[in-house]
């Protein structure tokens, strides 16, 4: 990373303008223009230096559904469930930890019975139980990563 790509991951940390041309405005506060924005986040995805560049959308605000849920699954059947658990659309973040519960992952639908008939799926496909954990409280916490 050169100091170009620092300056564009620190600047979007902060938001995205929201205008007819967002990139070129973005660019502009950088000190580059609109191709070189576009041609640089495309590299960082692409060097896995960042993993995405999107909205974060509040799915419950816009009428859906979301929860994290985990699951305890025998190290021998993790490759098995991962395929079968990553292959829903609904399916976001899937994580393997060191604990009991050793895959976790976040679920979001288009409503709460979408989001219960999805999870009624994956236990049937896999075997499996999964602990739904929807959000009860939100907090923001504005974490921010400095590069």
């Amino acid at each position: 990373m050169d100091d170009i790509d620092r300056a564009i991951i620190n600047a979007l940390q902060d938001g995205f303008p929201v205008c007819e041309r967002p990139y070129a405005a973005a660019a502009e506060k950088i000190g580059i223009d609109e191709a070189e924005l576009l041609r640089r986040l495309a590299a960082l995805r692409e060097q896995n230096t960042i993993s995405r560049f999107g909205p974060l959308f509040h799915a419950e605000r816009l009428g859906g559904a979301l929860t994290l849920a985990a699951m305890r699954i025998p190290q021998q059947e993790m490759e098995r469930v991962v395929a079968l658990v990553n292959a829903h659309p609904e399916v976001a973040h899937n994580y393997e930890r060191a604990h009991v519960f050793n895959m976790w992952f976040v679920l979001a639908t288009e409503t709460e019975a979408e989001l219960l008939a999805v999870i009624q799926t994956i236990e049937t496909e896999t075997g499996y139980p999964v602990y739904n954990m929807p959000k009860l409280e939100e907090y923001y916490l504005n974490l921010r990563f400095a590069v």
